[in-house]
């Protein structure tokens, strides 16, 4: 069944019906980014009228900026490594408080081409999107070259927040 999967029934981009449905709703959103690097942040900025409910992103790439700017627990990130579910939802988590938004995405993971081991391969991401509701992560595993794995991971948040607000 392809329903979960299908966000429109013509061609328009995912960033624009979030956009509708979290004005509609009068919420907030803000990005927290390890991997993709500020590709969400664009996406969703590149619709006219973003402001109205983007409040903005923390590009996290160190550890350090986790910690200092999104409260991620250095603990946390020692015990099970910065690509991982927890950090994943510290980072959503503290996004969201930061920013004062009612939802908070989150990406962190191994894009590649080099950093990956046997027990995290490169490729291999976790999403957070935390909510009035609490925090939602996924993992996933993407093949491909850094390019693939950074737009597919920004893919994946973009779709995991529509799901949550429709």
């Amino acid at each position: 069944m392809l329903t979960p999967f299908v966000y429109a029934r013509e061609r328009v981009e995912i960033e624009d019906l979030i956009g509708q449905l979290l004005a509609a709703r009068g919420a907030t959103l803000s990005t927290a980014e390890s991997c993709t690097g500020g590709l969400i942040g664009e996406r969703i900025t590149a619709v006219p009228g973003s402001s109205a409910y983007y409040r903005g992103g923390i590009i996290a790439y160190a550890d350090a900026v986790k910690v200092a700017q999104l409260g991620v627990s250095s603990d946390v990130i020692a015990r099970e490594g910065a690509v991982s579910e927890a950090v994943a939802a510290a980072m959503a988590a503290g996004v969201r408080d930061r920013l004062g938004t009612d939802f908070g995405l989150a990406v962190t993971g191994i894009a590649g081409p080099t950093g990956g081991t046997e027990v995290k391969p490169v490729g291999l991401v976790y999403i957070a999107l935390a909510s009035p509701q609490g925090v939602e992560v996924r993992r996933q595993h993407y093949p491909g070259d850094r390019e693939t794995i950074r737009e597919a991971t920004c893919r994946s948040a973009l779709a995991l927040l529509h799901r949550a607000l429709r």
